[in-house]
This record gives structure tokens, sequence and C-alpha cells, in this order.
């Protein structure tokens, strides 16, 4: 489950995460912590800019975390494959 200021960066429009976002500074959070996996990588690294440098000049990266997640594909063939991950902490 993920905490309450996490945004997790998907499929959708980079635009429909920075409202997210700016949502949650906007209703009293300190800081707001980015996290994707794989190819939405770059996606949230997209966000987290969009947001310094377009809509929220005072917001400052705080923390960059990355690492791996193993995953266990749903048909039981090859085993486990890794998937990167990483972390942004934004904070205001």
């Amino acid at each position: 489950m993920a905490e309450a200021n996490t945004v997790l960066i998907g499929r959708k429009p980079a635009m429909n995460y920075v409202l997210a976002c700016i949502t949650l500074f906007h209703s009293g959070a300190k800081e707001v912590t980015v996290k994707a996996r794989g190819k939405a990588i770059s996606h949230a690294i997209d966000v987290v800019e969009v947001v310094r440098r377009r809509f929220l000049p005072d917001v400052k990266i705080k923390t960059i975390n990355i690492g791996t997640d193993k995953v266990v594909p749903q048909a039981e063939t090859d085993g486990q494959t890794n998937v990167s991950t990483i972390e942004i902490t934004i904070t205001r």
C-alpha cells in the first residue's frame, strides 16, 4: 500500500502526475515522493522536472533512491526477473 504523499508513476500522461504532485503540495504536504519502475523511470524524472521548473520553482529535490525489485511472472516459466526502481523525494 502506498504512503499518503506518494505518487506512483504509470502509463497516464505526465501532466496527470504533475497535477497530483501540485495537489499534494497545495493540500499541505511538506514533501512528496515520486516512485516508478522499469520504463516509467524516465517518465518520473520528467514529472519532477516539470513540477520544479514550470509550476513550483521553490520545490527542491531532497533524495533520489535507486534499486531493483525482483518480479515473479504470472506464468511460472523462467522464475524471476529484475526491474529497476527509482524514488525521488521532493520537498518545499
